[in-house]
């Protein structure tokens, strides 16, 4: 299969848009075992120093150096002493704005992806950014990698959702007002349905 990866131009820009725009995008991960892939359900924008949930809040640091480079870079961090997240750098370079990747739907190497992950159903493989990164086999040694490479890109198969939704952000402490968690409300990978999140973040 032809690499048709998204170009430079698509992530430097608002990062709400991108984060729109990435839904329905298709993540390929390209490893030792074979290529896998999602089509993205499930985002969230974290924007500058103002951003109190954004890592960048507090300012630069060697952990969140990639989010003040140039766009089209991957950010993965590890939380909770047990879980991969990543997201994609936007914008200009200097200034700290991400998308970070919540949920997918596989498309290709369900098999690879469910060897990595076999307790869960498929639908459930990329469910959750901890999910999506273990069974992609994405890990801190994937930070700061050029989105347009061989191991880590987006594809655009023009499967655009029928509809976009957007909610506050989860699983945040502070800045949950802000509307920034863009979903396919229809799709059965989101790792928390639309219905069970309060409009104003509380």
């Amino acid at each position: 299969m032809q690499k048709t990866c998204l170009p430079r131009s698509f992530y430097a820009r608002d990062t709400l848009d991108v984060a729109r725009d990435l839904i329905g995008k298709v993540l390929v991960r390209v490893g030792p075992e074979g290529r896998v892939a999602g089509r993205v359900v499930e985002v969230e924008a974290y924007i500058g120093q103002d951003d109190p949930a954004c890592h960048a809040a507090r300012g630069r640091t060697a952990r969140n150096a990639v989010m003040f480079g140039p766009p089209g870079f991957s950010y993965v961090y590890f939380i909770y002493g047990m879980y991969f997240c990543l997201n994609v750098v936007t914008e200009r370079e200097g200034f700290a704005a991400a998308v970070l990747i919540r949920a997918a739907e596989p498309t290709e190497g369900e098999s690879i992806m469910r060897r990595r992950s076999p307790k869960l159903q498929p639908a459930r493989l990329l469910s959750g950014p901890g999910r999506l990164c273990r069974s992609m086999a994405i890990t801190r040694e994937h930070n700061g990698l050029d989105l347009r490479g061989d191991a880590l890109y987006f594809e655009d198969h023009s499967a655009e959702p029928s509809r976009v939704v957007q909610t506050p952000r989860i699983g945040i402490r502070q800045g949950r007002r802000r509307l920034w968690r863009f979903c396919d409300p229809d799709s059965k990978a989101l790792s928390r349905p639309v219905s069970t999140i309060s409009k104003t973040g509380e």
